[in-house]
């Protein structure tokens, strides 16, 4: 058993070699990470604005992209992208593009709902003023209600960001060669796979430690401005 562990045994599951290869893992997960995250908050302000339509068939249409994504799987929503591209679009999909767009969409769907809470717990006064002082639609909504929405809803925007980090393990079922990815084909090379994955568990708990303090920083310094 120790010699699963023996840092300076070539043999062993967990040398330094093996170690630093899933290592070199942590910038691609942060690399879909981020990505998505950028991503899927753009196209979420989109979709809660559009929510706001009084075209009753957009707001309809939004509502039931919203209910998709939700509603299914993001594992199932990643393999019909990844393997039904070439059947939808002709195109066969890198795992990046496929992992970036399905961590995005299944993101924003979530991330709109948390932004449109966030205009809804503004006073429709505020609306009503910027209105009576001529003040333009788009500065009204830079300069007026996202800043309060967002100091709203900055912390469940942070849950779904760790929720997002944790979930792009998922595109080790792709062939994405991130942290998760790489720990399995260690397992499945050494015919153990407990000490990889409790190192690849040990990764994603340290990344997701530092977000949330990074978060943390960032919000109490929201609360002071």
């Amino acid at each position: 058993m120790f010699g699963l562990w023996d840092f300076n045994s070539e043999s062993a599951v967990l040398n330094w070699g093996n170690i630093v290869y899933v290592l070199q893992g942590i910038p691609i997960t942060l690399l879909y990470t981020m990505v998505a995250l950028c991503l899927s908050l753009l196209f979420a302000i989109a979709l809660s604005l559009l929510s706001r339509s009084k075209i009753k068939s957009l707001s309809c249409l939004i509502r039931f992209y919203i209910s998709i994504f939700r509603g299914t799987p993001l594992l199932v929503q990643l393999s019909i992208i990844y393997f039904g591209s070439s059947y939808a679009i002709g195109v066969n999909l890198s795992a990046l593009t496929a992992g970036i767009a399905a961590f995005s969409l299944n993101s924003s769907a979530y991330v709109a709902e948390i932004i449109r809470s966030g205009i809804q717990s503004i006073d429709e006064g505020q609306f009503e003023a910027a209105k009576a002082l001529h003040i333009p639609v788009f500065l009204m909504w830079k300069d007026i209600i996202f800043p309060q929405a967002f100091r709203n809803i900055f912390p469940a925007l942070v849950n779904e960001s760790l929720t997002l980090l944790k979930d792009t393990a998922l595109i080790s079922t792709i062939g994405g060669l991130d942290v998760m990815r790489r720990a399995s084909l260690l397992g499945a090379e050494y015919y153990s796979y407990l000490p990889p994955l409790l190192l690849a568990a040990f990764i994603y708990y340290i990344l997701v430690i530092g977000l949330s303090y990074g978060a943390k920083c960032i919000e109490k310094r929201l609360q002071y401005d």
